[in-house]
């Protein structure tokens, strides 16, 4: 193959850096929220870790109706823009919600709740869409597609490392108001680059307003009745957010349905796709296994770092927020090297199969909380564990990630029919909704409150004891589930019918 045919379309590098600036006001504004909420807004570790995965959860789900939305009336490019406002708005609401204003604290945690609910409906319109735009580059069984998904997934990570040293060291050091203001700025920059680039994507199929938008609907073409409409689901995440117990049986409720529309949509277009469906949906619910365990990121291993790790760089102490710059640290690191090494393997013949790329992923995730077990040797008399500890736990985690997450963009692109796209990749959103309202859920072990919303303080023996305890558990259990995946993966590679 030559090198000519081996470059990537031009428009990836545009959707690359909009990306990349957008997962900047994402992962700045996630970097800060958990101890945002217990520090500035005094809520309970607990109560904390419900709000934050409830707001996570609800910004992965959006993309299911973002999704469906461009698929049928807004087409590719407006959405994402709306999206890149909406969120812009969110973020500066948020800033209004510390204490810039001196405001006071029943009318913060309203402005808190309006800003995620902006945040929510604006990600729900970016997120899925950009992906499938990605998608849409390459022709069917073009061997860079994998290879270009990886790149892209690199411009995640170079804003998420940006937002993991910049926006965290800003926000903790000189004020939570700067840290969000910088993300929300972040955003913005990413809706220029995107505007300014459309040439490059323009020839990309459903990427202007439908025909179906223009149609007349409530009075108006049905484009700006859906843009008018969608600013009433921000109240509504405000309830989702603020009554966060019941979300995990809508969540549920949502899943079982978009399961239900993939498979009748499979099953129209004949067996193979049918399968191909089935095969999406296990896919999905291995997805959320992975990242509920993942995504105590920026909970559990964010207090963890406080409060049990001896975070000294000779005379410098690291922010607990900034610890989370090692995993888009070790995508940036790693991440070229995978790119190249599929496209290796796949012409070697010995490129893993899907499943088996889960497998070995899940397997390393659960590694990495194994290595708080070995460090619980190395504490010291505070009950600190070493730096190292968390950089040898993310670096696992992220080569865990790399087998996974962009292969699994990658995946759903390959395994859905083209004319529901936007659904199927909103649908693999959802699995990271349920998986992030779960991930606050199995971070609140790790608390030290009662269900009951009683404080328990523990020492800092007894609290170092909790967390391991916790990530052990969580290792074994995933470790034991990675073996079950691969030998499942024979049954699961028939379903797909050739898909790699």
């Amino acid at each position: 193959m030559s090198d000519q045919s081996m470059k990537h379309p031009p428009a990836l590098w545009t959707l690359f850096l909009s990306e990349m600036w957008e997962r900047f006001c994402y992962y700045g504004m996630r970097a800060l929220l958990a101890l945002f909420l217990i520090e500035s807004m005094m809520k309970g570790n607990s109560e904390a870790f419900l709000i934050y995965g409830a707001y996570t959860a609800l910004v992965y789900a959006a993309p299911i109706l973002g999704g469906r939305l461009a698929d049928k009336f807004l087409g590719y490019q407006y959405a994402i823009m709306l999206g890149a406002v909406l969120m812009s708005i969110g973020e500066f609401l948020i800033v209004a919600s510390t204490d810039l204003l001196d405001l006071n604290r029943a009318l913060r945690d309203s402005l808190m709740l309006i800003g995620m609910g902006g945040l929510i409906v604006g990600n729900g319109y970016f997120k899925a869409n950009i992906s499938t735009i990605v998608g849409k580059l390459y022709a069917d069984g073009d061997p860079r597609r994998d290879s270009g998904f990886t790149i892209f997934y690199i411009g995640i990570n170079v804003g998420a490392l940006l937002a993991t040293t910049v926006v965290a060291v800003v926000g903790k050091q000189y004020g939570f108001e700067y840290g969000f203001g910088l993300a929300g700025l972040g955003m913005l920059a990413g809706l220029f680059i995107f505007w300014s680039g459309r040439k490059k994507y323009a020839h990309v199929p459903n990427i202007n307003i439908t025909e179906a938008g223009r149609e007349k609907w409530l009075g108006m073409e049905r484009w700006k009745s859906i843009t008018i409409l969608s600013l009433l689901l921000i109240p509504l995440c405000y309830v989702l957010i603020s009554q966060n117990t019941w979300l995990i049986y809508l969540l549920i409720g949502i899943f079982v349905l978009v399961v239900f529309q993939l498979i009748s949509a499979g099953v129209k277009e004949g067996g193979v796709w049918r399968d191909r469906m089935i095969a999406l949906t296990i896919m999905m619910v291995i997805n959320i296994i992975f990242w509920a365990a993942f995504e105590q990121a920026g909970t559990s291993l964010t207090l963890f770092a406080k409060e049990n790790v001896n975070r000294m760089v000779g005379s410098w102490e690291m922010p607990a927020t900034m610890t989370q710059f090692f995993n888009p640290f070790f995508i940036i690191t790693f991440g070229s090297l995978f790119s190249w090494m599929w496209i290796k393997l796949d012409a070697m013949g010995k490129n893993p199969s899907i499943p088996m790329k889960f497998s070995y992923g899940i397997l390393q995730l659960g590694a990495g909380f194994l290595v708080t077990l070995v460090a619980l040797n190395f504490a010291n008399d505070a009950f600190q564990v070493p730096l190292i500890t968390l950089v040898f736990l993310y670096m696992l985690h992220t080569t865990g990630e790399l087998f996974l997450s962009p292969i699994g963009l990658s995946m759903v692109t390959k395994l859905a029919p083209k004319n529901i796209a936007g659904t199927a990749m909103g649908g693999w959103f959802l699995s990271f909704a349920m998986a992030n309202y779960l991930a606050g859920a199995i971070a609140t072990l790790t608390g030290g409150e009662s269900h009951g919303g009683e404080t328990i303080v523990l020492s800092a023996e007894e609290g170092l004891h909790k967390y391991v305890d916790t990530f052990s558990t969580l290792g074994f259990v995933l470790i034991g589930f990675a073996i079950l995946i691969a030998l499942l993966s024979k049954p699961l590679n028939k379903l797909m019918h050739g898909v790699v």
